[in-house]
């Protein structure tokens, strides 16, 4: 097949190669419109949309922040007591032992006491026995005692 145009001779081969050339263009053409059309689009949805209205979680979120700062502020509380309280135990515990230990020693001064005053009764009651003794043997070996 070869067609004639103006004085130009084309065979099947180049007027193939032409015409999907032109094919190719077009389709080129029309994928860059809907491309540009869509791009369009895209940009009209852009400028027309609006924020939606988030005052009602902003509203929310400010409350939640006071309740979460009331908690903090009751926990720190909680804590300085339980603090003070921990403080007053230890200072408590630490009186106590320095008063455990006092009354240690005044226990253990005490038996010293005891212990002391029990040595000298003892001693007294020991030389008491022997001076009674003596006064009972002078008493028995006196002649004059059997006689009434």
């Amino acid at each position: 097949m070869e067609v004639a145009y103006k004085g130009i001779s084309m065979k099947g081969g180049k007027i193939f190669i032409i015409l999907s050339l032109l094919g190719t263009l077009g389709g080129a053409a029309w994928t860059g419109f809907t491309f540009y059309q869509d791009y369009l689009d895209m940009k009209a949805k852009i400028q027309s949309y609006t924020a939606p209205d988030l005052s009602a979680y902003d509203e929310q979120l400010a409350v939640l922040k006071s309740e979460v700062s009331m908690v903090l502020e009751e926990v720190t509380l909680v804590n300085d007591v339980a603090t003070s309280l921990k403080n007053d135990l230890r200072d408590d515990i630490k009186t106590m032992k320095s008063d455990i230990r006092l009354q240690d020693r005044i226990i253990k001064d005490v038996e010293t006491s005891v212990k002391e005053i029990d040595r000298q009764l003892h001693q007294d009651l020991k030389q008491l026995e022997e001076e009674l003794d003596i006064n009972i043997k002078k008493a028995l070996s006196n002649p004059l005692a059997g006689t009434k």
